[in-house]
């Protein structure tokens, strides 16, 4: 028996044109045109990328600490571009509607998913509010605690000072101290804070601290 190499029984099995040129019938490859073209074709080309998500855009949201005493609802108009049947892009304006819970804190995050600018093979942004607080004439926040700094005279925390106050939901608050008030002296009246923003009829204490102010000279009859 006459020996064969290799080529010649793929030329005979493969009708002539061995591997070369592929085999009759099949497209010029043994496995077909189509064999990858879920993975971007058989030409080496890549498949059309995924859309990828543009990153978030943050802005703060001031807010005053009446509003994150009592909740408040604010609304903010945007401008953003969107696109049309025909891929082409349009500017339009919408007005987002932002419930502020009461106790939320400076950082509270609120999300409005994809209101970005609409592109080609872009998913649009997520447009997130970031909680501001604004700095307060007389209360000052720590945490679900409030404190305010009283000032009074030297006799008055030797002999008993009555605070009177205004607290954030416009209530008069009156609160007697019968004892000596030195400079580090603190007064804590309890459930008058924040409220806790996962349970808003919880509140923080409030906290009183006081700045004395002493005499620069002392009368005659102060000094004996």
């Amino acid at each position: 028996m006459t020996s064969r190499n290799a080529d010649d029984i793929l030329a005979e099995f493969f009708g002539g044109s061995g591997m070369r040129g592929g085999p009759r019938g099949f497209g010029g490859s043994i496995f077909g045109e189509d064999m990858f073209s879920p993975f971007g074709g058989g030409d080496g080309r890549p498949m059309s990328s995924a859309p990828i998500k543009a990153p978030p855009i943050e802005t703060k949201l001031p807010c005053s600490l009446e509003d994150l005493y009592k909740g408040a609802t604010k609304r903010v108009k945007i401008s953003r571009e969107i696109s049309n049947a025909t891929g082409k892009t349009l500017p339009v304006e919408e007005i987002l509607t932002i419930d502020i819970k009461p106790g939320w804190k400076k950082g509270t995050k609120i999300t409005f998913p994809e209101k970005g600018n609409e592109q080609p093979h872009v998913i649009p942004s997520d447009l997130v509010f970031i909680i501001d607080e604004k700095p307060h004439r007389v209360f000052t926040r720590d945490g679900n605690d409030l404190i305010v700094t009283q000032k009074i005279p030297l006799a008055e925390a030797l002999t008993g000072y009555t605070l009177h106050l205004t607290t954030l939901d416009g209530r008069n608050l009156t609160h007697p101290i019968n004892t000596v008030i030195h400079p580090t002296y603190e007064e804590v009246i309890p459930r008058e804070g924040m409220p806790l923003p996962k349970d808003p009829t919880k509140r923080g204490n409030l906290r009183i601290k006081f700045n004395i102010k002493f005499p620069t000279r002392l009368t005659p009859a102060q000094k004996s």
